[in-house]
């Protein structure tokens, strides 16, 4: 009985301390904002953004990428989302958690993941942030805030939980950024992460596609932003869609999901043309990125604190989530 009511005091401590959040989101922080502005009826906390470990032009394209593409449907969310957040079904995460959302970009992922949250923190260093706001302006449990990984303005053990997903990988020293991610997080606490993998798990075949593939990203990513925008449609529209179409006959057809996973783009086979269009300007549209095998993904999440590693063996590649041990 007496853990009964110690459990049942703790839950209730815990949602004072969230509904205390919505009113007062800047207890929050180990340091004072440098300013606070209202976009679409959320207040943006900015905090100081260092140079040190972030590419600016990667930064900047990230802006202009979500504020672009931030309108997404709950049946695309709902399709990817569960593919992040698979692993989660794995670990024992009470509803009644403060959440990090590191790199937030449009807000898409704190969107899914709120409802399963006590409060959420949205973290991004770019002009995205302002598209998040308007993704998330219905959203009471939501902080956002404009801050770098490099600088977080929150003391170390912060978060019950804390996610990144398809983020560190476009910031120059990842290890660093994961490092700067994981002390924030509670020992005892938990850690997603979406790392771009180097094929470690596909054939040649794929890894010389690749390699063609990077090329072009590196020509059409240094391009102005409307011409990058243009190439990048027009690649969604004729390389894309044909090759996720292929995908969907097949499955019209019965093949077997197994031999379907090894068709190109298969992960976009229930995925909208906004979705391909979104994602062919990422993948094409972006400066900086890097990419891991599943061994540099685990030891870069043991350097940082993270034991119980777990990764998921479906796409997409590599997610993989840790227990804050130290």
């Amino acid at each position: 009985m007496q853990d009964v009511f110690s459990g049942f005091c703790e839950k209730f401590e815990r949602i004072n301390t969230y509904l205390a959040l919505i009113k007062y989101p800047e207890q929050l922080f180990s340091i004072s904002p440098a300013k606070t502005l209202n976009h679409a009826g959320k207040s943006i906390f900015c905090f100081p953004i260092p140079g040190e470990n972030l590419d600016p032009a990667t930064v900047k394209s990230f802006g202009q990428e979500w504020q672009k593409f931030h309108h997404f449907a709950e049946v695309d969310l709902q399709d990817f989302g569960q593919k992040y957040f698979r692993l989660l079904h794995e670990v024992d995460l009470p509803k009644e958690t403060l959440v990090a959302d590191f790199g937030c970009g449009s807000g898409r992922w704190t969107r899914f993941f709120a409802p399963q949250a006590g409060h959420v923190v949205a973290i991004d260093p770019s002009a995205a942030i302002f598209a998040a706001a308007e993704v998330l302006q219905k959203i009471p449990n939501i902080s956002l805030v404009n801050a770098s990984i490099e600088q977080l303005p929150f003391l170390e053990e912060t978060f019950d939980f804390g996610f990144s997903l398809g983020v560190l990988h476009h910031i120059p020293d990842t290890p660093k950024a994961m490092r700067d991610c994981v002390k924030t997080i509670k020992k005892g606490g938990f850690f997603l992460c979406y790392l771009y993998y180097n094929l470690d798990n596909r054939g040649w075949g794929f890894r010389a596609l690749f390699a063609g593939v990077n090329l072009l990203r590196r020509l059409i990513s240094s391009l102005p932003a409307g011409a990058k925008q243009l190439i990048c449609n027009i690649l969604a529209l004729g390389v894309y869609l044909p090759l996720v179409s292929l995908s969907r006959l097949a499955k019209s057809l019965g093949v077997a999901a197994k031999i379907r996973a090894k068709l190109p783009l298969n992960a976009y086979e229930n995925s909208s043309f906004y979705i391909l269009r979104n994602d062919a300007l990422d993948r094409f549209g972006t400066p900086l990125e890097q990419r891991f095998s599943k061994m540099e993904i685990e030891k870069m999440m043991t350097v940082a604190g993270l034991t119980d590693i777990r990764f998921s063996d479906q796409v997409p590649f590599w997610c993989a989530i840790g227990k804050r041990s130290f």
